[in-house]
């Protein structure tokens, strides 16, 4: 019995540094926190990565038999995150303030959509259920895959915490321009979620 699948360990890490995507997430990071004290986009950065750690170990362990349980597809998942990201996105593109106290605001945006369905999307999800199922009850494999999340989640909040590098750089009609353009990239990927999840649902009848 091996203690560590090192290629199980690259491959999980890689896919899913590729899949949560740190980088793509910067736009929509500073335009959603940007004009806020550091403290408040530290704090943000951190709780949307825990959150995020929360989901995918959660999934990692008990995910195919959740959903298995409560009868739900990744296409369903895919369709909700599709939904949730719209809404982001017009909240975005239409400049919407919220009418809630900030506090409440600002763990709202760490938890939706920054921990999930940004970080902790239907991709890194399913991700995660296909390798914990791939390990069938391999111990090393089981704890490349905790390794892999562990790691994956370390990197994505170095990238968050210090993204805030670039407001000095944007200054305040930056972080509006960039809102924009984060509202058309997150309503794209919304619409792409959803047509997925159609797809999934006729091609599974």
């Amino acid at each position: 019995m091996t203690f560590f699948d090192a290629t199980l360990f690259a491959h999980s890490l890689i896919t899913l540094l590729v899949i949560m995507d740190a980088p793509g997430n910067i736009p929509v990071f500073l335009a959603l926190v940007g004009r806020k004290p550091r403290e408040v986009r530290n704090r943000a950065a951190r709780q949307g990565v825990l959150v995020s750690f929360g989901v995918i170990a959660g999934f990692a362990i008990a995910g195919g038999w959740i959903l298995d349980y409560l009868g739900i597809g990744i296409a369903a998942l895919q369709g909700a995150g599709g939904l949730l990201l719209l809404i982001v996105a017009l909240d975005l593109l239409m400049d919407r303030e919220s009418a809630q106290p900030k506090q409440v605001e600002d763990v709202n945006i760490a938890l939706v959509p920054l921990g999930i369905p940004l970080l902790a999307g239907p991709g890194a999800i399913a991700t995660t259920i296909v390798f914990a199922r791939q390990a069938e009850g391999n111990f090393g494999s089981y704890v490349a895959i905790g390794a892999a999340i562990i790691v994956a989640h370390l990197a994505l909040y170095l990238v968050l915490r210090f993204s805030g590098a670039l407001i000095r750089v944007l200054r305040e009609g930056g972080i509006v321009l960039l809102a924009k353009i984060a509202g058309l990239l997150v309503a794209a990927i919304a619409v792409n979620l959803i047509a997925t999840a159609v797809r999934g649902f006729v091609a599974g009848g």
